[in-house]
């Protein structure tokens, strides 16, 4: 690990050396030293951009030709105010001849069954209708980033409502100060084999890292805003879910860096691979690499993160649980998570066993993490309330790729102050 003066030296030396400036963050990369995605090349975005690759965007149009603008050369984006990618409304989306009433109507399980997938259902079935209605909203909202780029908002109020950022196939990638307000899929699909009753399932992630390396998230907020699942919906007797992920890292993306961000009101929240199938155990294995570090994680049910396969370091993290709390780790196939020196702030009644989920078998590093306020090792108070469900100890290696760790005690004071958008300094 590098000490404070070198960390310094990374920071401001890339600024100054592009004509940034000490105080230009839209030109600050990544710290050395500063998680996984300071491994290798390190992660710098958009810090060489010339002049006619920095701009400014307002509009939903503006920030597509400014991330498009030169390919891969370095460019950076600064966001000013909120982008809706929906402003129009969900109802703008839907093809001519698609009706909710009639979807509903025809696949209801009284009528349908829970046997047969929608799948097949011709292009002029409601569900055909719907699938072509989700496309266009797929077209719409789903905003591509080139390599070496730097996406920064622009004060406290800079923010994306309803889009999908796609990081996919890239190298060396910042995305700082934005708030995400996670898309709602306008057109979720009802699968009645999904479970014992059928459920809807949605589409659209916030942010998805797909395939890609060096991406840098820092000092975003994200959050369910205007439309929390609490406010959804049943139908079929199940929730109307229009919600997938915050933040998913998948297929083969390596080195990345998430420090300082909020993650709130939120269900399925982090996804680190997204399957235990053959064909994305050949992507993923040996691959994300993520490290997770001054986060707040709060009012979540699930997944902060769910893991596969990747070495995952999660330290000096906040976590505030609600009354739906399911888990926070997620322990899946072939992953190696090592969770040190987080805190942890858990309702009445909800029990630190908890706070680690198994899927598979896969043994992590858990060491000096506090709930409410008290030591506990989280993996002997898991083993010891859910017998069913051992999990082993260590995770087989140790992170090096970390600034200064701060006592555990010490996180919910600082995340408190200091994470989230509009909190960059």
């Amino acid at each position: 690990m590098l000490g404070c003066t070198a960390l310094v030296l990374s920071v401001t030396g890339g600024a100054v050396a592009h004509g940034g400036g000490r105080h230009d963050v839209a030109r600050q990369v990544l710290p050395a030293g500063d998680g996984w995605g300071s491994y290798g090349t390190g992660t710098s975005g958009g810090a060489a951009a010339d002049a006619e690759h920095v701009s400014t965007v307002r509009t939903l149009a503006e920030f597509r030709a400014a991330l498009a603008e030169g390919g891969s050369a370095p460019k950076i984006v600064k966001v000013r105010g909120t982008i809706d990618a929906v402003a129009d409304g969900c109802d703008a989306l839907a093809v001519p001849g698609y009706d909710f009433a009639a979807y509903l109507e025809k696949y209801a399980p009284e009528t349908w069954g829970l046997e047969t997938r929608l799948d097949g259902e011709p292009d002029d079935s409601p569900e055909g209708l719907r699938r072509a209605s989700a496309a266009v909203q797929d077209q719409l909202i789903k905003v591509e980033v080139p390599a070496n780029t730097t996406i920064i908002g622009v004060g406290r109020g800079a923010g994306l409502k309803g889009a999908s950022l796609q990081i996919k196939g890239v190298d060396n990638v910042i995305v700082r100060n934005l708030t995400f307000e996670s898309p709602i899929d306008c057109f979720p699909q009802w699968d009645p084999k999904d479970g014992s009753k059928g459920n809807w399932n949605s589409e659209y992630d916030s942010v998805v890292v797909y395939g890609s390396t060096h991406v840098w998230m820092d000092h975003n907020t994200f959050t369910d805003g205007s439309h929390p699942d609490s406010a959804a919906p049943t139908y079929f007797g199940m929730l109307y879910q229009q919600h997938d992920g915050e933040l998913d890292i998948v297929r083969g993306s390596d080195y990345v860096t998430a420090s300082w961000n909020v993650f709130a009101d939120h269900d399925k929240t982090i996804l680190i691979g997204n399957s235990d199938n053959a064909a994305t155990t050949a992507t993923d294995r040996g691959h994300l690499k993520v490290t997770f570090h001054h986060n707040l994680f709060r009012d979540l049910v699930e997944r902060a993160p769910r893991v596969r396969f990747g070495q995952v370091d999660s330290y000096n993290n906040h976590f505030i649980g609600d009354t739906t709390y399911s888990y926070s780790f997620g322990i899946g196939k072939e992953s190696q998570l090592v969770a040190e020196h987080n805190a942890f702030t858990l309702p009445a009644g909800v029990s630190p066993a908890k706070i680690l989920k198994k899927w598979n078998e896969a043994p992590l590093t858990a060491a000096g993490n506090l709930v409410n306020g008290t030591p506990v090792d989280l993996i002997a108070v898991h083993n010891a309330e859910i017998p069913a469900e051992t999990l082993q100890s260590g995770a087989g290696w140790t992170p090096e790729l970390r600034t200064k760790v701060d006592p555990a005690w010490a996180v919910p004071g600082l995340v408190r102050h200091r994470a989230g958008a509009g909190r960059l300094r």
